[in-house]
């Protein structure tokens, strides 16, 4: 009881983003208690990033616009491309069941991600949150997902620039150890191509996706987590 009551404290306190703003995130004790069930802080996942998931994710249940709300999936690009940081999380059952690598796009950065656009034609990744669509059978990327981004003027533009989740080689151990980081791709959240098809079973069809930067500009407008 005690620890529930210190986890339920702790998460009520203001965090203080790279943006200099307070924001206050109230959350459920269950909710709260799945950072530390699953010790996500032990594979890299700050409890500040947690919580923005949480945010933008209820805001999207409550708005009836997630038809999977029990999954929740978080791609963290703060982190080395070398790290696995993408979490896929049941929100249900407090399992996490994918943690993996994730790649970013080209012109985002190289081991580390730094630039993001939702513009067509500029090969970089695109913050925010996202709901997954149906899978398709890409021309060139194979068996992908669809995303599509639910901010205006962050990631709205998913669709059209054909951003999608997919597999890839150049995101997988086999490319950080001949290249020291993982390879990039044109904007996409691109996955080791063994795992796309239970990634894909888990997530599709209505679950909610978050790409987190620091990105100051990002952490003061979305609406999501305002």
């Amino acid at each position: 009881m005690k620890k529930h009551l210190f986890y339920l404290i702790f998460f009520l306190f203001p965090i203080i983003n790279k943006a200099g703003s307070e924001i206050l995130y109230p959350f459920t004790e269950a909710k709260s208690d799945i950072y530390a069930d699953l010790k996500l802080s032990e594979l890299g996942l700050s409890i500040e990033v947690f919580q923005l998931a949480l945010t933008g994710h209820q805001k999207l249940e409550s708005a009836g616009q997630l038809e999977n709300p029990d999954i929740l999936t978080i791609v963290d690009f703060s982190q080395s491309s070398k790290n696995k940081r993408m979490y896929i999380i049941d929100m249900l059952n407090h399992k996490l069941l994918f943690n993996t690598l994730v790649a970013h796009g080209r012109n985002t950065g190289e081991e580390f991600a730094r630039h993001f656009s939702n513009t067509l034609g500029t090969l970089k990744s695109s913050l925010g949150f996202y709901v997954t669509k149906n899978q398709i059978m890409g021309n060139t990327v194979g068996l992908s997902l669809i995303i599509q981004g639910v901010e205006k003027g962050f990631n709205d533009n998913a669709v059209n620039r054909q951003i999608i989740m997919h597999g890839a080689e150049y995101a997988t151990e086999e490319f950080i150890k001949k290249h020291g980081r993982l390879g990039r791709s044109y904007g996409c959240p691109s996955l080791p191509p063994d795992l796309i098809e239970p990634v894909f079973e888990t997530i599709e069809n209505g679950s909610c996706l978050f790409i987190y930067y620091p990105d100051p500009h990002y952490l003061l407008k979305s609406a999501l987590l305002s």
